[in-house]
């Protein structure tokens, strides 16, 4: 074993111009320290105080995960009201990730950024980048992936999209973010190799390549200490080792402390209740400075960093004449969301190319001879023929999303269902027929309320709301099997809402709800080519899997999501999403319900380590219902003639030093289209280190892309592996390193079908 090469973070940090520093330091010498105290704390509940005299504004914020929220008065979770706060309905960040696209998440940044401007926001709280550790965490859907090197990849492009309107990306929740249960007190406990090498690489890459304005500490406990008040996290990590200068600010309702908050490196305390002048920050924090129990030095440093963030953002400064203003509700911004939506969805199964549904297919039934047609009218049809009927089943087919969820839920301009879109797609000339197929109880009078004013009250894990109806149950199944013995194609639109994909709250468990599983059998003994579409945030349990033949996945896609699931179905675009996480056969198979840490109160202990997601299914030799990176597609791929370069200059090095983001190999494959119909793939570079001193997963996702191909048609793709995909963390040394030897090199199409081995050895590079 060859000596351990130590990385050097190489990444540019963002730096102020020095008259930004001289101009802050002007002003905080004109600052009174009441004025000072009252920046640094919500005076609304989206927004801290002006300092009207020097003409430092109000720094304006808004929820944004899938959106700009709706307007709030100052006080009062009641909305405004007003009709002037309708704004585009994005897709889910799981959405975004499944498209594996960099561009795409650039694009869906820009139009997010657009619109907070648009709506007068200085900060958007997003995006949401943690950990899919467990699938029933109940903020699944407002994050990307398992893996910290996709999330890495898509995080940064939509960061830089959001800030080019001159609005701050608020990136969250920093750190170990991964359960709603008890979530305000639950103490996570990661151990420092795994929290560098999973939880935090995402949050350095957002801050130091995306170059994040601001960050949003986390509501649990990090090893002991409330992220809001953590100096390790706050302190050492992100300011000293990441070098960050922006502005932290917490969590709704994360701060439980004066003093210890305060001399931590949080700026800001935003909460949900109306007693502002009682926040921490507010008269707990001025009193405590008066009497010398906090410094007032510590205020200078957080009054600071916002008034930095301001000179950026030209909310002051010589630039604020210029400063963009936004815009909303844009053409423009539509057509983003449904290219997203559409490079969104995931083709899982395609037995006996059920799918498309294409116009030949339609035109061929349509026209097909039908004996004893009683429909058939003489004279208007020709004798024997009938229009098409499709039947479209479950409640997700017409349920609208945008308005649940938690702070991702958001007043869309509009929202086109899959059943709209089906039949906006296919006209008057084929009869689309619906059946909600199952019941879902009436949601409880508290429930209907808004949920911000009980938030800081601890709820429990999910089960089905109200009261069953079991005849009602009984009668919407029979209308639904009668109707799918009538028609010609049956397709199921189920899965879950935002009763169950949910802030505040974490799912009992991976079934579908409201006896969709028994629907869903009952309707493939009449059907057995029906095709299913599932509309959820998070993995479900498919116990008829085997038995269906085609399968749609769709996040929840955003305000065009209708039309690009008819895009999809019927073949006007070829599907081309992988899963950004695991899709596990069953509950038990994942290392949490193993390892029985997760969805606990008071502490969680991440036993698994790095082990998370495909890391874990691999080493254990559990086989998933469907891996991750996994994705159809209506056309076939090939990928072949690799060939790995380095660079010629690695050999004479004897430095016992590496910069990070320096290129250690790059690798070129030849990939074809070798189907019938134009479409696109992602080729996934995976890495594994054959030969080191510590446990590491049997591969890592190090290096992708996704490549677009007419049919017949080769593109040449090339990859690059910086020095840092071959390295771990070491904890002795307290950095990433690099240990020479064998490493094998998987490229494929998914994590489990990598058909591509390479090996290499990294030796001759470095000594």
């Amino acid at each position: 074993m060859g000596k351990k090469i130590k990385l050097i973070n190489s990444t540019k940090v963002m730096s102020s111009p020095k008259d930004y520093e001289s101009s802050i330091q002007h002003i905080l010498k004109q600052l009174t320290l009441e004025e000072k105290i009252s920046m640094i704390h919500g005076s609304g509940f989206f927004r801290t105080s002006p300092v009207e005299r020097l003409g430092i504004p109000a720094l304006r914020m808004s929820d944004g995960p899938m959106g700009v929220r709706q307007e709030f008065p100052d006080d009062d979770w009641t909305p405004v009201g007003n009709t002037d706060d309708y704004v585009n309905y994005n897709p889910s960040n799981s959405a975004l990730a499944a498209t594996w696209n960099p561009r795409c998440a650039y694009e869906c940044g820009q139009v997010l950024g657009e619109e907070a401007r648009g709506r007068g926001k200085d900060v958007i709280l997003a995006p949401g980048i943690n950990i899919k550790r467990d699938p029933l965490c109940g903020r699944n859907f407002e994050y990307m992936s398992e893996d910290p090197y996709l999330i890495e990849t898509l995080a940064v492009p939509f960061i830089q999209g959001v800030q080019e309107s001159d609005v701050a990306a608020c990136v969250k929740h920093f750190a170990a973010n991964n359960q709603e249960t008890d979530r305000f007190w639950v103490d996570t406990l990661v151990d420092e190799r795994t929290l560098q090498e999973i939880y935090y690489p995402a949050f350095r890459a957002a801050v130091q390549k995306g170059e994040s304005l601001s960050l949003m500490n986390a509501y649990n406990k990090l090893n002991g200490a409330h992220c809001s008040e953590n100096r390790e996290l706050l302190d050492h990590v992100l300011r000293e080792k990441w070098k960050y200068d922006g502005v932290v600010i917490s969590d709704w309702g994360s701060v439980h402390t004066t003093k210890e908050a305060a001399s931590a490196s949080l700026d800001v305390e935003m909460s949900v209740t109306d007693n502002f002048d009682q926040y921490y920050f507010a008269d707990p924090l001025r009193q405590a400075v008066e009497s010398g129990e906090v410094s007032e030095a510590e205020i200078d440093k957080k009054v600071s960093n916002i008034l930095r963030m301001m000179f950026r953002l030209k909310m002051i400064g010589p630039d604020a004449e210029s400063r963009k203003a936004g815009t909303y509700n844009t053409a423009g911004h539509q057509n983003v969301t449904r290219q997203t939506a559409r490079e969104a969805i995931v083709l899982l199964k395609n037995e006996e190319q059920l799918l498309p549904i294409g116009e030949e297919r339609l035109k061929m039934i349509r026209e097909a001879k039908t004996v004893g047609d009683e429909n058939a009218v003489t004279g208007i049809l020709p004798e024997g023929t009938r229009k098409r009927k499709i039947a479209v089943i479950g409640q997700n087919a017409v349920q609208f999303h945008a308005g649940d969820g938690g702070s991702a839920e958001i007043k869309a301009f509009y929202e086109i269902s899959p059943l709209m879109g089906l039949k906006k797609a296919l006209g008057g000339n084929v009869d689309v027929i619906y059946a909600p197929g199952y019941y879902i109880p009436a949601k409880k009078k508290e429930d209907e309320t808004s949920w911000q004013a009980s938030s800081l009250e601890q709820s429990p894990s999910n089960s089905e709301q109200g009261s069953k109806d079991d005849a009602e149950c009984a009668r919407l199944k029979e209308e639904a099997c009668a109707l799918a013995a009538e028609a010609d194609e049956v397709i199921f639109v189920g899965g879950l809402n935002h009763d169950y994909d949910q802030e505040g709250k974490d799912r009992a468990d991976m079934r579908l709800p409201y006896g969709q599983d028994n629907l869903i059998e009952a309707l493939l003994n009449i059907k057995y080519d029906m095709i299913v579409v599932m509309v959820a945030g998070s993995p479900v349990e498919m116990p008829w899997l085997d038995r269906v033949k085609a399968l749609v996945w769709c996040y929840y896609s955003g305000m065009e999501t209708g039309n690009a699931l008819a895009d999809i179905l019927l073949g006007k675009i070829n599907p081309s999403a992988k899963l950004p996480e695991t899709f596990p056969a069953a509950y038990c198979d994942t290392v949490t319900a193993k390892n029985d840490q997760f969805g606990k109160e008071g502490a969680v202990t991440y036993q698994e380590g790095m082990f998370v997601g495909y890391r874990y299914y691999e080493r254990e030799n559990i086989k998933p219902a469907f891996p991750f990176g996994f994705g159809l597609s209506y056309t076939r791929f090939s990928i072949d003639d690799v060939q790995i370069h380095m660079p010629e200059n690695c050999g004479n090095e004897q430095r016992s030093e590496k910069n990070e983001d320096d290129i250690a190999v790059t690798i070129c494959v030849d990939v074809t289209n070798v189907g019938a119909m134009a479409g696109a793939e992602v080729v996934q570079c995976y890495v594994a280190d054959c030969e080191c001193s510590v446990e590491r997963p049997g591969k890592e996702l190090k290096a992708y892309q996704k490549v677009s191909l007419q049919p017949g048609e080769t593109k040449r793709v090339t990859l690059e592996l910086p020095y840092r995909a071959f390295a771990f963390y070491d904890v002795g040394e307290e950095a990433f390193v690099v240990e020479p030897g064998k490493f094998e090199l998987y490229i494929g199409n998914s994590s489990d079908n990598c058909l591509i081995r390479s090996e290499m050895e990294l030796a001759p590079l470095l000594f």
